[in-house]
C-alpha cells in the first residue's frame, strides 16, 4: 500500500522565528538586498523551510509589512470621535512593535521596489484605506486615501526623517493639527 505526500505546514515557532528575521531583514535592508538564504541563516534553517513556511519571497514581505503596520488598530477606533482618536493614536509612542521596528521602517526601505510595489499597495489599499474608508460617516476612498497619505507623508518626516518640529508633542498641538487636517480631509461638502 503507497503513501501520499502530506504537505504538512511547520511548526508555529520556526515559522514565527523566520518571520521574525524577515522583519528584521526587511527593516534594515531593501526588498532586493533581502534573501530568502539570509533570512534561513539567521533562524538557522534550509532555505527549502522558509519557502515551504511562506510560499514565496513576496508572501513572506507581505506578512512583514502586515506585522509590523499594525493597521488593524484603525478598526479598534471610535467612530464618534475618528479624526481625535486618529491623531491620538497616531501619536501614541508605543508604535514599535515587539521586534524593534516601526510601522513604516519595512515599507520605507522598499518604496523604489518594482517587486515589493504591488505588495505594498495591495496591503495599503486592503489594510489602511479601506479600514478608515470603513470609519468615514460617509465613505468616500478618495478622501480615505487622502487620509492615509498625510499619515503617511507625516510619519515619514516624524519617525523615519525625525523633523524637529514633528518629534515629540509635548503641548497637543501636533495632536491637534492631525485632527483638524483628518477632519477637514473626511468632510464632505455636501455634509453640514
Amino acid at each position: 500500500m503507497g503513501t501520499a505526500a502530506v504537505c504538512l505546514s511547520p511548526p508555529a515557532s520556526t515559522r514565527s522565528r523566520i518571520l521574525d528575521a524577515a522583519i528584521k531583514r526587511f527593516a534594515r535592508f531593501s526588498y532586493e538586498e533581502t534573501g530568502l538564504r539570509d533570512i534561513a541563516d539567521d533562524v538557522g534553517v534550509d532555505v527549502a523551510y522558509v519557502h515551504r513556511s511562506f510560499g514565496s519571497k513576496e508572501r513572506l514581505f507581505a506578512e512583514a509589512v502586515r506585522a509590523t503596520a499594525q493597521a488593524d488598530r484603525i478598526t479598534a477606533l471610535d467612530e464618534a470621535n475618528f479624526p481625535g482618536e486618529l491623531a491620538r493614536e497616531f501619536l501614541a509612542e508605543d508604535l514599535e512593535t515587539k521586534h524593534g521596528v516601526r510601522p513604516l521602517d519595512i515599507s520605507v526601505r522598499s518604496l523604489s521596489s518594482a517587486s515589493a510595489a504591488p505588495v505594498l499597495r495591495e496591503f495599503i489599499l486592503n489594510d489602511v484605506i479601506t479600514p478608515l474608508n470603513e470609519k468615514l460617516k460617509q465613505p468616500d476612498l478618495k478622501r480615505a486615501a487622502m487620509v492615509a497619505a498625510l499619515l503617511a507623508g507625516l510619519g515619514i518626516l516624524k519617525d523615519v526623517l525625525k523633523i524637529d518640529p514633528l518629534v515629540g508633542d509635548d503641548d497637543g498641538e501636533l495632536e491637534a493639527l492631525i485632527r483638524d487636517a483628518v477632519a477637514a480631509i473626511i468632510k464632505h461638502p455636501d455634509a453640514s
